[in-house]
């Protein structure tokens, strides 16, 4: 039987080496460099790496790869022109945490909605506190939601269990609905003064980079919360300091920043109408790497069986 060296990461290794089928030949790293020494062998390749340039260099290395798997979400960071050159197919994580990030959205609405870091600081000063530092509701208000995939439509369920009226960001309105709760990209930045929450979950490409800027930071209502799950080069950081500096939004709820880790001296530490959570929402769960795991291994078997594996990841879009 024709074996087919599939390299994988040391830390998924006790989800998957017993239940490897017998055409695999299995091969685990542990570092960058036993990463390095092993992809010129890959047929099967996955090289989930914290550091994104490690993570390239390995790939470009794989010159036989035809198949690469990964866990994250984003592909960008990834050599995709040389992937594509290639012929390589890309599955990604969609979906794997989308339960959890769609959760830490929530928290992130009702965390500002009821002024909860200013109740935790109280508890740390052991001050007992008369009136509720925050007294907004969910129930009624609007969101724009950008980027309509697997995380964001488990935000918009979870949104309309809170009686938030949700506005979604669609490439083309749904037939059955008649278009109604959604904008088409054109659509959306005439409409952003009507929103009390500006949430971003679309992928990073170059069409959204940037897409959050001084123009839309000033058609946002000055109640208004952004809320970005999705990329930090999403968003002109200089242009939110600014905003959020001046008041000219009422805050904003970063998991994700430029460049990450941010930087100690970042200015946007000492924003008080800053909330940011160190893109943790994905690792909020201890469910990943099983749901990983599982994902990976079904997809061996349908390519084995000349099957499509999912999900895969259009390397001319990014996503």
């Amino acid at each position: 039987m024709t074996k087919t060296v599939t390299i994988l990461s040391g830390l998924i290794r006790p989800l998957v080496e017993s239940r490897l089928p017998d055409w695999v030949e299995p091969r685990f790293f542990m570092s960058k460099d036993e990463a390095m020494a092993l992809a010129p062998e890959a047929g099967i390749g996955w090289f989930d790496m914290y550091d994104k340039r490690d993570m390239a260099a390995v790939i470009a290395a794989a010159t036989r790869m035809k198949w690469l798997n990964s866990i994250y979400a984003g592909v960008d960071g990834m050599p995709l022109d040389l992937l594509a050159e290639r012929g390589t197919v890309v599955t990604n994580g969609a979906g794997i945490n989308a339960i959890t990030i769609a959760e830490y959205v929530v928290m992130g609405m009702l965390t500002v909605a009821k002024g909860y870091r200013d109740v935790v600081r109280a508890q740390e000063r052991r001050e007992w506190l008369i009136e509720s530092p925050g007294k907004v509701e969910l129930y009624g208000s609007k969101a724009l939601l950008l980027g309509y995939g697997a995380i964001g439509k488990l935000i918009e369920e979870r949104l309309k269990g809170f009686a938030v009226d949700v506005t979604v960001v669609r490439r083309s309105p749904p037939k059955t609905t008649g278009g109604a709760g959604t904008l088409t990209p054109d659509q959306w930045r005439a409409r952003l003064g009507d929103f009390d929450w500006v949430i971003l979950a679309v992928p990073a490409t170059p069409e959204t980079d940037g897409m959050i800027g001084a123009a839309e930071l000033a058609a946002m209502k000055p109640t208004a919360t952004l809320i970005n799950i999705a990329r930090g080069t999403v968003v002109d950081q200089a242009a939110l300091v600014a905003a959020l500096d001046a008041k000219q939004i009422a805050s904003a709820f970063l998991d994700v920043t430029t460049p990450e880790p941010l930087p100690a001296d970042d200015v946007l530490w000492s924003l008080d109408n800053a909330h940011i959570t160190m893109h943790l929402s994905g690792r909020a769960q201890d469910k990943m790497f099983v749901r990983a795991a599982e994902r990976f291994l079904a997809n061996l078997d349908r390519w084995h069986k000349g099957e499509s594996v999912e999900p895969r990841v259009d390397l001319t879009l990014g996503y």
